[in-house]
């Protein structure tokens, strides 16, 4: 069984790469873009309830010349942060703005919904009517009757899938320009089982 849900929620993760031959050098920059995208997201209005830094790292990355020498090592220095968007409206601007204020990595954007529970109802519902209509053509075709009903098991309705809009993703413009981004629908999948007793 299926049934669509708009989405209300978007999370992405947003990203600040930085490269230095000094390890503090790489810090430093990589912090002062970093806290340039947080204030960005304020202006936003997004609770920092809902910015999470997901993964800080200091990779050394060692140089070397035609020849196979080592020259040096460069510092490579991450800083994501994954981002609960409740108003998915304003997804491109806060993408744009996030990309003017230093942010070079935007991993994923992922749509949800808040409440799922009536679009979960109505799959199930749906499912099990789907389950039972088969059930009934098969013991017709069998020259059975079916009996009651012994053990029903409900599969699914975890992550729901997107379906995009034609459009789908857009691709950015110039710096700090919104991004085009179209939420489209959610479907939630639900399989049922149900066991018969036949008479």
């Amino acid at each position: 069984g299926k049934a669509f849900v708009t989405p209300d929620v978007a999370y992405i993760n947003i990203g600040v790469h930085s490269e230095n031959a000094d390890a503090a050098e790489a810090v430093a920059s990589n912090n002062a873009r970093s806290k340039k995208v947080a204030d960005a997201l304020k202006k936003f209005n997004v609770d920092p309830k809902d910015i999470q830094t997901t993964n800080f790292s200091i990779f050394p990355q060692q140089q070397y010349d035609q020849m196979g020498k080592m020259t040096g090592i460069i510092y490579f220095v991450d800083n994501t942060v994954f981002v609960t968007l409740r108003d998915i409206s304003k997804v491109g601007d806060v993408i744009g703005a996030a990309v003017e204020a230093g942010a070079n990595s935007i991993n994923s954007i992922q749509f949800d919904a808040a409440d799922r529970s009536k679009a979960l109802s109505e799959a199930r519902k749906s499912a099990v009517a789907d389950a039972l209509a088969t059930a009934k053509e098969l013991a017709a075709a069998a020259g059975v009757t079916l009996g009651n009903i012994q053990m029903i098991n409900s599969y699914g309705g975890g992550v729901p899938m997107p379906i995009y809009d034609a459009k789908g993703y857009g691709g950015g413009g110039g710096a700090g320009a919104p991004v085009p981004v179209s939420p489209g629908q959610l479907v939630l999948t639900v399989d049922v089982n149900i066991v018969f007793e036949i008479k």
